[in-house]
């Protein structure tokens, strides 16, 4: 029997973080205790007509309101046709960045392993079923957390002897925003754990200008950091930018986590403008996408790594041959991950989710291998759309 996709349902929920705020410019989120902020997020689900539904939890308000304007085009579909859905919604939202295809597309894979009783990664080709992971911090705050370059330092050594193998920084922003005081930051964590940790610094587009951008480079580069990431002003997308940077520096730059598309992504390489590249299953097109980029990296002889942890992001790791770490992120000395809490089987991506060695495991159940609480997103439910 050929499957039929009957009905799409996308449920907007809300859950509290406590002790976190918004920066002091209004993006982004930090520690902040005594502050409690909501954060929403999209249930999405795939009914068919033979008794087995597709599900993702994740996406945001731009992504969601791309999935309204397809969602018709795939009821009455047969949702194992996912590369030809990929390729019509694509064209359908050329006018846009194409991130409402995230969360369907991982959905169909998600159906797609429970009608074959497959984990996505077994569909995929099996690569590994374990991979070693870097902390990836909250930016700074000034609230007694990551509020100066030793507490880096400390969290940093906190992370190692957990038996974390990897440390990513991400920095102040905003009007709290320093050079100065990222360069400290840097060379304190790398004097610390440099000689023990692989490290990354990532500026989350924060630093003003290319002259700073290079100057936090040179003090990676005095440390030996793996990677340096998404440095300056530009958003992350200059090619010329960037190469030129990389004409500077001795540290890998990282790049691509703002290039939406597969085909900018791959002249941002062809271009020389990045060492690694990102890619992301909720922002690049679902797996099928991020998988797309894999390829596309391994044909250039580089690396991928897989933006942000989740079970989406963990099968492809698991398909995946050229990529080196999973980004728990964010963690923070004084409050949890913002994951949220709808996972009814133990799943979790929290500072404490490494084992011993650092390395966390790839889920083997059946689609994502994950199960969602669906009681929850729907006692915290905000809105909802549905398709049929």
């Amino acid at each position: 029997m050929t499957p039929t996709i009957t009905r799409i349902e996308s449920t907007e929920f809300g859950y509290e973080l406590e002790d976190r705020g918004p920066y002091p410019d209004g993006f982004g989120m930090g520690y902040h205790p005594g502050r409690t902020t909501e954060r929403r997020l999209f249930g999405v689900r795939v009914h068919t007509d033979v008794g087995i539904t597709g599900e993702y939890v994740g996406g945001n308000s731009p992504g969601m309101a791309e999935l309204n304007m397809v969602a018709d085009y795939l009821v009455g579909k047969n949702p194992l046709d996912r590369e030809k859905h990929w390729s019509e919604i694509k064209r359908a939202l050329r006018k846009y960045d194409r991130m409402g295809i995230g969360p369907i597309d991982i959905a169909l894979w998600d159906f797609a392993g429970k009608y074959y009783d497959a984990a996505i990664h077994e569909l995929l080709g099996t690569y590994r079923e374990r991979i070693p992971t870097y902390a990836s911090t909250y930016g700074g705050d000034r609230n007694g957390g990551l509020d100066s370059p030793e507490a880096y330092a400390d969290f940093a050594e906190e992370c190692l002897e957990m038996g974390y193998p990897a440390f990513k920084i991400h920095v102040w922003g905003g009007e709290w925003r320093d050079t100065e005081e990222v360069i400290d930051v840097v060379h304190a964590v790398g004097e610390r754990v440099g000689d023990e940790m692989d490290l990354m610094c990532d500026p989350a587009c924060h630093i003003e200008t290319w002259g700073d951008a290079l100057e936090v480079g040179k003090a990676c580069d005095e440390h030996d950091y793996y990677w340096y990431e998404d440095p300056y002003r530009d958003g992350g997308i200059s090619q010329h930018a960037h190469r030129k940077l990389r004409q500077k520096l001795d540290t890998p730059i990282l790049q691509t986590e703002h290039v939406r598309g597969l085909e900018p992504f791959t002249d941002f390489i062809a271009n020389e403008a990045t060492d690694f590249v990102r890619a992301d299953p909720e922002y690049d097109g679902g797996i099928t996408g991020a998988m797309k980029r894999a390829r596309v990296a391994e044909g250039f002889g580089l690396d991928v790594e897989y933006h942000a942890p989740g079970p989406a992001q963990r099968q492809c790791i698991a398909a995946t041959r050229n990529t080196n770490y999973y980004e728990m992120a964010l963690v923070h000395p004084e409050v949890p991950n913002t994951t949220p809490p709808v996972y009814a089987d133990g799943y979790d991506d929290q500072l404490e989710s490494i084992d011993d060695e650092g390395y966390v495991e790839i889920p083997d159940g059946p689609g994502l291998g994950v199960e969602y609480d669906w009681a929850f997103i729907e006692d915290n439910e905000t809105g909802s759309r549905v398709y049929e």
